[in-house]
C-alpha cells in the first residue's frame, strides 16, 4: 500500500484520507491497469469490490488513528484513558450508590431480613441484611439504593415498604438522601487529569488542591486561602487555608492536606482529623464537607406545536443536570439557566418558548434573581424540584 491511502504523521498530528479519497485512488489504479473504459459504477461487480477494499482500508486507518490517540490523556478514550491517567496517580472514579437514613417503626423484636423500601419515584432501597426492631419500637438504619448513580430522594419520600414483614409497620426518611455518583465520563476524567498535574506545582495552594483531587473517591474540591491579618467575609481565620471536599476518605484527605501545606499554616473547617506524619508527630487537620444547597426552580413557558409532557421531563432533567454540575460555592445564575431550560437548542426546543426562569434555595419560593451559594456548599437539584408552568 502506498502513502496515498495510508495514515500520515507530521508535526500537527496524525491524519488519514477519507473513504471517498481511498475509493477514488483505487478506481484510478484499476483504470491504469485494465483501461479507462472499464465501468466501475456502484451497480457493477468490480465497483462493489473496490468499495469493499476501500472500506477495509478506511477501517484500518481509523484503528491506527485510535491507537495513536490513545497514547495521550487528551485524546485517549475509554479503557485507554483509564490506563493513561495512572501516570498521574489517579484512576477513573467508579459509580456509587445513593444512601439514605430511614427510620423503621414496628413491634419490638420484629426481625426484618433483606428488607427493601421504596421512594415516591419507585426507586428501591435495600436495608442492612438483618434489622431487629429494638424495645423502643423504632430504629434508624442506612438504606442503599439498588440503582447505581445519583438517585435523589427528598425528606419524607422514602415511605413505602416493598417487602412486607410481620411486625414492621412504617418507614420514613427524616432527611434527604446522599446522592451517589455515576461512572466518571471521559470528559470528567480528562478535566481531573489536567488538574492533577498541579500536584508538583510550585504554588502551594495548587499543590494542595491537586493532592486532594487525587484522593480516591473525591468528586469535587476547592481550596480557599486567607493571607490577611484578619478573618475574611467567610469567617476564615487569618493566615489559613480552607479546603472544601466532597467524597473520599477523611483520613486520606487530611493526610493529603498535611503533606502539601506549609509548616505552621492553620487549616479551617468543621471536619477535624488527627493525622500522624512519617516521624510520628500528630497533626490536626480541618476541612469542610460541602453542605447541600438544595435548589427549587420554576420554568414558565408557552407551549407550541409538538409540546408534550415528555418534553417537560427533558427540560426538568436538563436543568437538574446543569445545577448538579456546578462547582463548590458556585452562584446559580438565572441567565445561564435559560440555556438548559431551552434544551440547549436541541430539536425539541422548537416546541416551546421559555418565558421566565426563577430559582431559590429550598424551602424558599423561586424568585427572579441569582442564588448565592455559600463558599462551603454545593448546589443540588432534584428533578421533582423543577416545576414546569405552562401559560396560555
Amino acid at each position: 500500500m502506498t502513502s496515498a491511502t495510508a495514515p500520515t504523521i507530521d508535526a500537527s498530528g496524525i491524519t488519514a484520507p477519507d473513504y471517498a479519497t481511498i475509493l477514488t485512488w483505487l478506481q484510478a489504479q484499476y483504470h491504469s491497469i485494465f483501461g479507462s473504459d472499464v465501468y466501475l459504477g456502484n451497480d457493477s461487480q468490480d465497483g462493489q469490490f473496490l468499495g469493499i477494499v476501500a472500506a477495509a482500508i478506511n477501517d484500518s486507518n481509523m484503528a491506527v488513528i485510535a491507537a495513536w490517540n490513545s497514547a495521550g490523556p487528551a485524546t485517549a478514550q475509554g479503557e485507554a484513558l483509564s490506563s493513561r491517567v495512572k501516570i498521574n496517580g489517579i484512576s477513573r472514579a467508579v459509580a456509587t450508590n445513593s444512601q439514605v437514613a430511614v427510620t423503621l417503626v414496628g413491634q419490638a423484636g420484629a426481625t426484618i431480613n433483606n428488607g427493601v423500601v421504596q421512594d415516591a419515584n419507585g426507586n428501591k432501597w435495600s436495608l442492612p441484611s438483618v434489622v431487629v426492631i429494638p424495645p423502643g419500637g423504632s430504629i434508624t438504619v442506612t438504606a442503599t439504593c439498588q440503582t447505581i448513580g445519583s438517585i435523589s430522594a427528598s425528606a419524607g419520600t422514602v415511605n413505602k415498604i416493598a417487602t412486607p414483614t410481620l411486625g414492621w409497620q412504617t418507614v420514613t426518611n427524616a432527611s434527604a438522601a446522599s446522592a451517589g455518583n455515576p461512572v466518571e465520563t471521559d470528559a470528567q476524567l480528562r478535566k481531573r487529569q489536567a488538574q492533577s498535574v498541579a500536584l508538583p506545582s510550585v504554588t502551594v495552594l495548587g499543590g494542595i488542591l491537586g493532592a486532594v483531587q487525587a484522593v480516591s473517591g473525591v468528586v469535587a474540591a476547592t481550596v480557599y486561602e486567607n493571607d490577611t491579618d484578619a478573618a475574611d467575609a467567610n469567617s476564615q481565620p487569618a493566615h489559613s487555608i480552607a479546603a472544601v471536599v466532597k467524597g473520599g476518605n477523611s483520613a486520606d484527605i487530611a493526610r493529603a492536606i498535611m503533606l502539601k501545606k506549609t509548616p505552621g499554616t492553620y487549616t479551617h473547617g468543621t471536619t477535624v482529623v488527627s493525622v500522624t506524619d512519617d516521624i510520628g508527630i500528630p497533626h490536626t487537620i480541618r476541612y469542610f464537607q460541602p453542605a447541600d444547597a438544595a435548589m427549587a426552580v420554576e420554568v414558565r413557558l408557552k407551549a407550541l406545536s409538538g409540546y408534550t409532557t415528555a418534553v417537560a421531563a427533558l427540560i426538568q432533567q436538563a436543568v437538574t443536570d446543569y445545577i448538579n454540575g456546578l462547582g463548590i460555592g458556585a452562584t446559580v445564575m438565572l441567565a445561564r439557566l435559560y440555556l438548559p431550560a431551552q434544551l440547549n437548542g436541541g430539536s425539541q426546543s422548537s416546541t416551546f418558548e421559555v418565558l421566565t426562569v426563577k430559582a431559590a434555595l429550598k424551602p424558599g419560593s423561586p424568585a427572579a434573581s441569582d442564588v448565592t451559594v455559600a463558599f462551603n456548599a454545593l448546589a443540588s437539584c432534584a428533578v421533582a424540584d423543577v416545576s414546569i408552568v405552562v401559560v396560555p
